[in-house]
């Protein structure tokens, strides 16, 4: 496992707003600096609902990519790729259908969930069913340490874990597991003596402390290869081999994004920005934005707390800004428009280097093309060496 390799992905289903950004590419664009990332375009994903509407995801894939590069996410830093151009997620999650009992799909929250939300379309179906299993597919064939996601998907984050831990029970001993194990110890030298008497605190005494100690000798040892580390990962705990290391949560901040109407900004609400609206356009949906009730005439007094526009305030004015909308709308000495105003200028501020990035690629498109393809071919290196390993243990590697 690569401990600061980040794995996470979006699906296309349209174009993408600035609850997009700020809910998850703000995020990405961040992380790219600290952490090994990979950026998914989930396709797959999104045909497990949109399986009878095909022409909007491969319309929206593009577009997407160039909104990902729009808001900063860098392709010398991290690696984009589309999900369904590594053929390994598929086989994956087939592998893991193998060993997965169906009670552990059927109790994922969201599952339920989805399907009253989405009650107009037809949902049951496996693809449907067992869209967390290919989740956790994506997440483990990198064996990516961690994992971005807000409360609502630490279940999903849960059910890769579990399936993660029950794969490495029924295939990780290997025939010669202790003494390849043994074996690994000798290759490290001083460090594996330093393990090995780690390893006897953990195993007789409990001792938490040594475990801990044990596995940043293994995360430091230079003598070692990344099989003998797996193996030497399972050992530490009398278990077997590691092969699909247990992610863990990233908790991130849920967005704090409001739509136009108050309520979050969703597709689904018909109340978002665009990720590269027109600037006519981003004016013309500010200006037409509800306020508070009360004033219904200019000289009415207002409280911002029932304004959607103050809320946009919290996202792009500044503590000045904030204090004088404050001011002038309860005292009714500014109007409606005039508030609106500051909003509208923080959005174009925001979006204007969106713009300036994109249209290179705009430009040029076979240059986004070029990106996805290097990145693709950069996770499918690293998906292989995973397959290669899950084929072995489940007695296909002949």
């Amino acid at each position: 496992m690569s401990a600061d390799r980040v794995l996470s992905g979006m699906r296309p289903t349209g174009k993408l707003h600035l609850g997009h950004y700020h809910g998850v590419i703000k995020n990405w664009v961040a992380m790219q600096h600290s952490h090994d990332c990979y950026f998914m375009v989930a396709d797959w994903h999104a045909l497990t609902t949109s399986y009878d509407d095909v022409a909007i995801v491969g319309k929206s894939i593009w577009d997407m990519v160039i909104d990902w590069l729009a808001a900063g996410v860098d392709p010398e830093k991290a690696t984009v790729f589309i999900q369904s151009k590594v053929p390994q997620h598929a086989e994956l999650h087939l592998a893991l259908s193998m060993m997965t009992p169906l009670s552990w799909l059927e109790r994922v929250p969201t599952y339920k969930d989805q399907i009253e939300k989405l009650s107009t379309k037809d949902l049951g179906t496996y693809g449907f069913l067992g869209y967390p299993l290919l989740q956790a597919a994506d997440i483990l064939i990198y064996r990516a340490g961690r994992v971005p996601v807000g409360e609502d998907q630490i279940p999903h984050i849960e059910l890769t874990r579990e399936v993660a831990r029950r794969f490495n029970h029924l295939y990780g001993r290997e025939p010669n597991f202790e003494e390849l194990a043994k074996a690994a110890v000798k290759k490290m030298g001083k460090a594996g003596k330093d393990y090995d008497r780690l390893r006897t605190r953990y195993l007789q005494d409990g001792d938490a402390e040594a475990l801990v100690a044990a596995r940043e000798i293994l995360v430091a040892s230079q003598n070692i290869g990344h099989a003998d580390r797996e193996r030497l990962t399972g050992y530490l705990e009398n278990k077997g081999k590691t092969i699909l290391p247990e992610p863990e949560a990233l908790l991130t901040e849920a967005s704090k994004m409001p739509g136009l109407d108050g309520n979050k900004m969703s597709k689904s609400y018909g109340n978002t920005i665009a990720l590269r609206e027109e600037p006519a356009d981003v004016a013309k949906k500010v200006r037409a934005m509800p306020t508070d009730p009360a004033r219904v005439r200019r000289t009415d007094p207002g409280d911002p707390a029932k304004c959607p526009v103050f809320q946009l305030h919290q996202v792009y004015s500044s503590a000045e800004t904030r204090e004088w909308v404050k001011a002038g709308c309860t005292s009714a000495g500014i109007g409606c428009l005039d508030c609106k105003q500051p909003v509208i200028d923080g959005v174009l501020r925001e979006q204007q280097p969106m713009f300036e990035r994109a249209q290179t690629y705009l430009d040029n498109h076979r240059l986004v093309k070029e990106i996805v393809a290097e990145g693709c071919a950069r996770a499918e290196k690293v998906a292989r060496a995973t397959m290669n390993e899950v084929r072995e243990a489940m007695g296909l590697g002949f």
